[in-house]
C-alpha cells in the first residue's frame, strides 16, 4: 500500500494571489509583515498547498489565482 499524498516528496511550487488579509493575532505570527495592499503573493510547496489554503482563509483572505512557477528557466533565443 502506498502512503499518504501528503508524504511524497516533490519540488513543484505554486504561487498564490491572496487579497483581503487582515491583521490579527495570528498574522503578528508570522516571519513576514503584512502589507496594507490589497494584493499579497506566497510562494507554497506542493505538498503544503491544503494547509497554505486553510491558513489563508482563517487570516480573512482569499485566493484569486493560484500559478505553477517552474525551476526551470526558458528563453527564447531560437
Amino acid at each position: 500500500m502506498v502512503g499518504p499524498i501528503s508524504s511524497r516528496t516533490s519540488n513543484r511550487y505554486f504561487r498564490y494571489e491572496v487579497v483581503g488579509l487582515r491583521q490579527s493575532e495570528e498574522t503578528d505570527k508570522t516571519n513576514y509583515p503584512i502589507r496594507s495592499s490589497a494584493t499579497v503573493f506566497f510562494t507554497v510547496p506542493e505538498n503544503r498547498m491544503n494547509k497554505e489554503m486553510q491558513r489563508i482563509t482563517r487570516l480573512g483572505g482569499k485566493i484569486v489565482s493560484i500559478q505553477p512557477l517552474n525551476a526551470e528557466t526558458k528563453t527564447d533565443t531560437e
